[in-house]
């Protein structure tokens, strides 16, 4: 899922669910049998190494800061190829099925399930440590990497959706600090609510199918979408732990957003055109709506917002849903030594600190990357950096875009939302159609 668009990743990913073979893919960490090995150090004067990287994902800059380091330490050239979004599904697939693929590849996370499934990218596995530099990789980046036990893309940068606030809104309602637990916020909402009376009115605009901060709720009370165990998938909101998470969302939603939210998703009517009417308070997204709201909104300046993760009953930050991008090398790449040590580069803290954090105002792909860049980041986006320190993903399963373009998540929280069914009622439904499709083709 990459950072901007995670419906368009939602299709891409669909496309290649339709184009591959269906076929298990699971696992958050790599197989323990597997013989560590350093990336080797390759000299490739006179070779070009074709990276393709998605519009919009990495700048100019930052991509040469990346290929000088690499020509200095190899001798070899880059070719970078921008691709377009429209169509690139269908391109990548045919692209790794070709005897002379692109080297390197800009994935959404929640893509490389996908693309591993049929054998287009090389098993890096064998190299996970060295690629690591010492790092901890985010969660909602490498859970969605490793099929299988086995790691396939290496973590490039991640954007995670906070709560963003109009903190001029919350101080007229004698509320002066973001709430930094669970009941701290419900209070706090509850004095936003009772100076903006209205019904059309939300203290935190929640659509009901808003399925990514749904499943925040979820995971803080310890559930999950699905799990594996041995080859097969079971889908897991019957689940006691989940069950709980649907309630707790449930009453939420009802409290602090409209009545009208219960059953639309983040378009219908747009959350951005909310929040900037004033109609809201707060919404949950990324990095990316603020500048949305203030085009909106010109009126709402950085100091009237501020950001903060959603705190949970568990008495910790709730965990979220990463979107971003891993790199992936192709099985055939004509130049896998070369392709190892440019991926290296580009994850390694240097790049990740300098241009990934510093030029693009990205997340970086690790746990210390995003300690480290807390002191640079800024007050107005530090909620999305804190919010990356717990993160979740999807299941990493080939057949997860169906689910996912079937929008049968999005009516599950709907439906439990508006009251349309019991949270045992539409989890029942959900989970038989989700374990059926995630292991479809075995």
């Amino acid at each position: 899922m990459n950072h901007r668009s995670s419906g368009a990743a939602t299709v891409l990913a669909l496309a290649v669910a339709v184009a591959l073979s269906a076929c298990s893919a699971a696992g958050t960490a790599p197989s323990a049998a597997t013989t560590p090995q350093p990336v080797a150090t390759a000299k490739g004067e006179g070779k070009t190494l074709t990276v393709w990287v998605m519009d919009g994902d990495y700048s100019e800059p930052s991509l040469q800061a990346i290929n000088d380091a690499f020509t200095q330490q190899t001798g070899a050239k880059v070719d970078v190829q921008v691709q377009a979004w429209d169509g690139i599904t269908t391109k990548v697939t045919t692209a790794l099925a070709t005897s002379n693929p692109p080297d390197v590849l800009d994935l959404g996370n929640t893509q490389v399930a996908s693309f591993a499934a049929n054998g287009g990218l090389k098993d890096l596995t064998p190299y996970g440590a060295d690629l690591r530099q010492g790092q901890t990789w985010l969660s909602g980046l490498v859970a969605p990497a490793t099929v299988d036990g086995k790691l396939y893309a290496v973590p490039g940068f991640a954007g995670a959706r906070a709560v963003i606030y109009n903190k001029t809104m919350w101080a007229k309602a004698g509320v002066d600090k973001a709430p930094t637990t669970f009941t701290e916020l419900t209070d706090d909402l509850a004095k936003v609510k009772a100076a903006n009376p209205g019904t059309d009115f939300s203290p935190l605009y929640l659509p009901g199918q808003n399925w990514y901060a749904g499943m925040q709720f979820i995971w803080d009370a310890g559930g999950d979408i699905a799990a594996e165990a041995g080859s097969k998938w079971t889908a897991g909101f019957g689940a006691d732990a989940a069950q709980a998470g649907l309630a707790d969302f449930k009453a939420f939603q009802n409290q602090f957003s409209t009545a009208a939210s219960r059953t639309v998703d983040t378009t219908t009517p747009d959350q951005v055109q909310v929040f900037a009417d004033g109609k809201a308070s707060a919404i949950i997204a990324t990095s990316g709506f603020i500048g949305r709201i203030q085009k909106a909104n010109p009126n709402l300046t950085d100091s009237d917002l501020g950001t903060f993760p959603l705190p949970g009953k568990s008495g910790k930050a709730q965990p979220v849903m990463l979107g971003g991008s891993d790199w992936g090398i192709a099985a055939r790449s004509a130049n896998p030594d070369l392709a190892l040590q440019w991926t290296k580069i580009a994850a390694g803290p240097d790049i990740q600190g300098k241009w990934v954090v510093g030029h693009e105002g990205f997340i970086p792909n690790s746990l210390e990357g995003i300690k480290a860049a807390m002191a640079s980041v800024g007050e107005l986006k530090k909620g999305f950096f804190d919010a990356a320190l717990s993160s979740k993903a999807t299941p990493a399963n080939a057949n997860w875009a169906q689910i996912e373009a079937n929008k049968d998540i999005n009516n599950l929280f709907a439906a439990v939302a508006s009251g349309s069914k019991s949270t045992k009622d539409a989890a029942s439904a959900f989970d038989a159609t989700a374990t059926k499709a995630l292991n479809a083709g075995q």
